[in-house]
């Protein structure tokens, strides 16, 4: 079983925190990104979370968002953990970012 409390850090450099999750399996955090197409000074960001079934024996599938405090852009994450023979856990997602635009018309350059 997958325990997603603690600190994560990916390939690229970003770490996110997981703090305790509750009975109905939601949690929170934060996620300071290393990579980010802005200017702006990258500023760690809180982020909201559910563990799919977490009474369940394996658990492994979560999602969660994270409301970026330096851009106007949303992010959802999807994804599940993978346990290996040794006991590492490994989190495997895909993301989907929303930036604010202006007008309907920039809709289709608005997700990435």
């Amino acid at each position: 079983q997958c325990d997603l409390q603690g600190l994560w850090r990916n390939e690229l450099g970003s770490n996110m925190i997981i703090l305790a999750m509750n009975t109905a399996g939601t949690f929170s955090g934060s996620y300071h990104t290393a990579v980010a197409a802005t200017n702006k000074q990258i500023l760690v960001s809180p982020l909201q979370g559910v563990q799919q079934h977490p009474s369940a024996k394996r658990c492994s599938m979560f999602s969660f968002i994270v409301q970026w405090q330096f851009s106007d852009s949303t992010t959802a994450f999807v994804g599940q953990c993978f346990v290996d023979n040794h006991g590492k856990e490994t989190l495997e997602t895909m993301w989907l970012l929303r930036e604010e635009v202006l007008s309907h018309k920039d809709i289709w350059k608005a997700i990435r």
